[in-house]
């Protein structure tokens, strides 16, 4: 409830009894219930002229998917550069020569197997 919890709840109604006194606190409270109710029932009406409008479409729109709190824009970036590519990174199955990426896109590097006894090669600039 608009992250109100119970006990601010409750210190709010001691200060509008406070502040507005017993004798005007039924009228506020009854116009605050009037706002509620027209407020509800704009929200209600809006929803339906949408749904007349729109049609039955709007009934198959999953709004989950549209959640912005579920978008990952390095996943977005990743799945958007690598859509391309899709037909690169195949192997080829034809006698002809596998096409080439753009200039500027590294391949994945090769994986390089060291036989027994072999130490790894060491990188002074990384450590």
């Amino acid at each position: 409830m608009l992250g109100i919890n119970g006990l601010e709840f409750v210190v709010l109604a001691l200060l509008a009894v406070v502040i507005l006194g017993p004798e005007r606190l039924p009228e506020y409270a009854s116009q605050l219930a009037r706002l509620v109710k027209g407020l509800r029932r704009m929200a209600t009406g809006a929803r339906e002229q949408l749904r007349e409008e729109v049609g039955p479409e709007l009934d198959e729109v999953d709004w989950r998917k549209l959640d912005p709190r579920q978008y990952d824009p390095r996943r977005i970036i990743r799945e958007a550069l690598l859509e391309d590519f899709d037909d690169v990174l195949k192997p080829v199955s034809s006698g002809a020569p596998a096409p080439v990426p753009p200039a500027g896109i590294r391949s994945a590097p090769q994986t390089v197997r060291l036989s027994a006894g072999q130490s790894a090669p060491y990188d002074a600039e990384a450590t």
